[in-house]
Formats: structure tokens, sequence, C-alpha cells
């Protein structure tokens, strides 16, 4: 047999077994080595395929495309430093659990570690931060390696989609030449089907949840970011059975379309309710039940690991299940649905009622302090009210994650909100934003900072080759906001030098090159207009001109106030 057609089998015989085991989008980042299967790729009519120049900025597409829709997303790359450049997105995706597959073409083994161009190590070369690495064989003309291939692939596939769900890494030696037949089918597979097991409570678990819930008066439920395609009914059908009051971090998206009879026990302002020492020593709970990861909120971390409740359950589909305060004393290895098929019915505590009417004080307060140009939060907080039903946002690390839980309030709206929370890094967040309004097609918003819109500018190459549907919201304080509210900001004469950096920067220019709607905002009133203005490019970019100072005297005075309100009543 030639070596196109061996080599043309070869990676149809991959691209198949990759569809077979559930992959329907490809990133690719173009390269010589990786030619066979960038071909094969783009020339299969059941893949969405997507290009992105810029390696880096391709692996948070791809995370973003993973992480929207919950399925395996293949990232293809040539050898040498660009899959180097993947390793943040796998590093985030580690730590995130979401599903990329990884795939670097290599120089056959005659040319490593001999000088020749383009070729380093890249066995193991993402080392832990993968959950399975294969170093695949050479095309050939033989049955055992086409085998192998089938079945590394679904091995491979479906070690990233066991829980605790991860990045795999795939590389792919190729020799020249490098061109396969077109004309060639996928061939027929050996490897069939793979089936994956749905998991539920055991008897003895289920009587241990019930009995816990049943003998406890203070309790709370605590719901950090969940996997995208968590039945919200179910899980307000969970709650308003046991008449718990539930703390919905921004990112567990149970703050909208929450039932109208639940909205009450969805308290959405705890990171402000426990800034005040007199509620939160009133309310410590006896038993804390946990889903998905620990919240964003730094009080509720504090909290917690001050007053170590008795009993601290965490449901975790992972046997490594995550506790980074030390604090959880029972794990429950369970996907989701499985503890929300539980049904046990309480009366409502003055516990809970504590909680209900502490957190209609806050919103109050939420709405009525005065809202200052400058800060952030007023911004964010307009852009909120002014998402349409149906749209996605994106936050940023650092500020913008912390004003979207601050003051994104419970709505019946359906509005996902996403974020890059695995590591909390600012870097490949544009990326991210793209690939998720690439997986949902659903009308998207990113909040961002400057520095994190700087990091992956590059990511806006995505929008020269694929139509989206994106608008940025850019808060341009000129430097890191969130170092202000640290001690750092009151240590000397550096801290603008070594934490705020400045950089003086502004983005028309940046929107004008890849043709984006731009709009510089000065004042709250000229945001508001903007907002209701109709977007009428691919993407559009809104940059608002923030105060770090005033920002952050603006969110003190508004926790101040919150805390006296809340102290008053005690």
């Amino acid at each position: 047999m030639a070596n196109k057609q061996y080599l043309t089998d070869y990676v149809r015989r991959m691209t198949g077994s990759l569809m077979n085991a559930g992959v329907k989008k490809v990133v690719i980042s173009p390269g010589s080595r990786s030619t066979p299967l960038a071909y094969s790729f783009a020339s299969t009519k059941e893949l969405d395929v997507y290009m992105q120049v810029d390696e880096r900025s391709a692996g948070y597409f791809a995370l973003g495309l993973a992480k929207a829709s919950s399925e395996p997303v293949v990232l293809l790359c040539t050898s040498g430093t660009a899959a180097s450049n993947y390793f943040p997105a796998v590093t985030e995706a580690h730590y995130a659990r979401i599903p990329l597959i990884v795939i670097t073409a290599d120089r056959p083994h005659e040319l490593r570690e001999v000088g020749a161009p383009q070729a380093i190590d890249q066995i193991q070369l993402y080392g832990n931060h993968v959950k399975y690495s294969v170093d695949f064989p050479l095309a050939e003309d033989n049955r055992d390696v086409e085998d192998y291939i089938e079945r590394q692939t679904q091995r491979a596939v479906s070690v990233a989609l066991t829980a605790p769900v991860g990045p795999i890494h795939l590389n792919v030696p190729f020799r020249e030449p490098l061109l396969i037949d077109f004309d060639l089918a996928v061939p027929t597979r050996t490897f069939k089907k793979h089936f994956k097991s749905t998991s539920t409570l055991d008897e003895s678990t289920a009587k241990f949840l019930t009995d816990i819930v049943k003998d406890t008066e203070k309790g709370f439920i605590i719901a950090g970011e969940l996997p995208v395609g968590v039945n919200n009914e179910s899980f307000w059908k969970f709650a308003e059975a046991l008449q718990w009051p539930v703390l919905c971090d921004s990112l567990s998206n149970l703050r909208s379309q929450v039932p109208e009879q639940c909205l009450p026990l969805c308290i959405d302002r705890y990171d402000a309710l426990l800034k005040s020492e007199r509620f939160a020593e009133s309310v410590v709970p006896d038993t804390v039940i946990r889903f998905g990861a620990q919240p964003v909120s730094k009080p509720l971390s504090l909290y917690l690991r001050r007053v170590r409740p008795g009993t601290v359950i965490a449901i975790d589909e992972s046997p490594e299940f995550r506790d980074p305060l030390g604090v959880v004393t029972h794990h429950i290895q369970s996907p989701v649905e499985a503890i929300l098929e539980l049904v046990v019915d309480k009366e409502q505590t003055p516990y809970a009622i504590k909680w209900i009417e502490a957190n209609d004080v806050a919103s109050e307060v939420t709405e009525e302090i005065t809202k200052v140009a400058g800060d952030e939060g007023a911004y964010a907080q307009m852009l909120f009210r002014h998402l349409p039903d149906g749209s996605d946002i994106i936050s940023g690390s650092s500020m913008p994650i912390r004003d979207v839980d601050t003051y994104f309030g419970s709505t019946a709206k359906d509005i996902t909100i996403f974020a890059n929370r695995g590591t909390n890094g600012i870097d490949g967040v544009v990326s991210t934003a793209f690939g998720i309004q690439a997986a949902r097609q659903r009308p998207t918003w990113l909040l961002i900072g400057d520095l994190s819109f700087l990091h992956d500018v590059n990511g806006l190459l995505i929008s020269r080759f694929h139509d989206t549907d994106l608008t940025i919201v850019i808060m341009n304080n000129d430097g890191g906001g969130i170092f202000s509210y640290l001690p750092q900001a009151e240590s000397g004469p550096h801290f603008e030098e070594l934490f705020g950096t400045p950089t003086g920067l502004t983005f028309e220019h940046i929107s004008a090159m890849y043709g984006a709607q731009y709009k510089a905002i000065e004042t709250l009133e000229d945001f508001e207009v903007e907002l209701a203005k109709e977007k009428v490019q691919h993407v559009r970019i809104i940059e608002v001109f923030t105060d770090r100072t005033v920002n952050v005297k603006a969110h003190r005075a508004l926790w101040n106030e919150i805390v006296k309100r809340l102290d008053a009543n005690e």
C-alpha cells in the first residue's frame, strides 16, 4: 500500500473514532506537520471546524466551546512551541474539569532530539495537567496499528469524559510527505460503541442524607459553579422541599430562571451579608450541603473556615473532591442529578427566614444606594438589567466576577453566566468568550478589565474567520483594579509600579483594526444610551472609563450601608 493511502486511512480512522466518541467540534491552529489531520477534519462535513492562528487564543476558544457545550472538543496544532502555547488553556481545563482533546502533531522519531527544526520533546508535555497522554505510532500498513488507533482514541476520550472530567493529550507523529487522498472514505471501524452508566444514590447514602436533613434546624445549601445543563427546575424542587436557603454563586446559574415560589430561597447577596459580623455569628449553620466548586465569595470562604460547621457535605462526582478550605466532613461521590432525585419535605424554620429577610435588606440597599460615574459596580448593575432574555454573559476574573457576584440578582430571565474559575487567571478570556458564543449561538456579552483584555487581544482574530455575536464591555480603570482592595494599596510608593500597572492604553484603534463597532463611555447616562442602541457589527466593543479610587470607595460604601442596616435589625 502506498504511503499516501495508509496515511489517509490512518487519519480518517482517527477522525471517525473521535466522532464515534462524541466529538463534534474541532479547533485548528494552522501549521505544516498537522496537515494530514487538518485536511481530514476540514473535509469531514459532520464536524464543525474553527480556525484560530494564535495557539494560545485557540486553546481558550476551544475551552469556551467545551465549557458551554459540555462536550469534548478537539484542539489541533503542529509540532514545536505551538504545542507549548496550548499549556495555559490545558491548565485551566484541568482545574475547571473541561474535556479538551489536545492533539499535537509531532516529528517522526528519527527527527527527535537531533536538532531538527520545530522538534521539541512533546511526550508527556502537559504532565499532570492532563488525565491521559499517549504517543501514537507512525502511519503504516499494519492492521494492529489501525486497531490501536481506534481503541486508544476511544479510551482517551472516555477518560476525558469520566469524572472528574478533564483534558487529555494525543501526540501524533507524521513522516513526510504529508498529503492525503480526499477521495478515500472513512474506513469501517472495528470498535463500535462505548456505554457510560448513569449513577443513582444507593440506599445507605440516601438514608444518611435524609437523616441529616431531617435532624438539621440550621442548614443552608451552597451552589457553586455547576456544569451547564444541570436542571434548574429539579434543583429548585429539591430546595423547595427542604426549605433551606440556597447561597447561589453567580456561576451556579441558579440565579436565573428561578421559579417564583423559590425566589425568597435564592440568597444572592450572601457575600455582602457575611461582611456583617453580627449577622454572620447569628446564622452559624449546623449543616451545609455544597454542590459544585467553592464559590467566588471570599467572605463566605473565610466564614466557613472560621465557624467550621459540624457537618459539611460536598456533592462531587470525583473521588478527588474539592475542599480548598479543609472544612468538608462528608463527601458524596455523585453527579448533582442523583442527589436532586431525593426529596425531603420540611417546614420553613426561623433560621431560613432570617437569611431571607437579610437578603431582602441587602437587595434594597443595592437598588437604593447612589450610583456614581467611575464606579464599575454601577455600570455592571446597569449592564445586567439590560441583558436580554436568552443571552449569555462571560465574566473576566478579578473585579468583573466579583461585580457579577455582587450585582447580578435573581431573575426569571434565561441568562447563563460563564467564567474561567479553574485557575482564576486573567488570560484567554476573550477567546473563551468567542468559544462559548460559537457553541451556544446566543447573543453573548463579555465583561472584562483592561489588563485581561490586553492579555488576549489576539483572541479577536477568530472574528475574521467565523461569524459571531459578541459585545465586549471593557472596564478600563488603567490597571489592576482588584489590587486597590488589598493591603498592598496602602503599602508605599511602589504600589502603582508593581500592582496598579497603568498602561495608558485605550482600545478604539484595536476596534477599528478588527472592524468592530466601538463606543467610548464616560458617564452612566452615556452607557444607558449605548446599551439601548442596535448592535450592527458581529463584534461590538464598549470601553467604559472608570476610576480605581472612586470604584473602591463606592463598593465599600455599599457594603458599609448593608452592614449598617443589618446590624440595626439585630
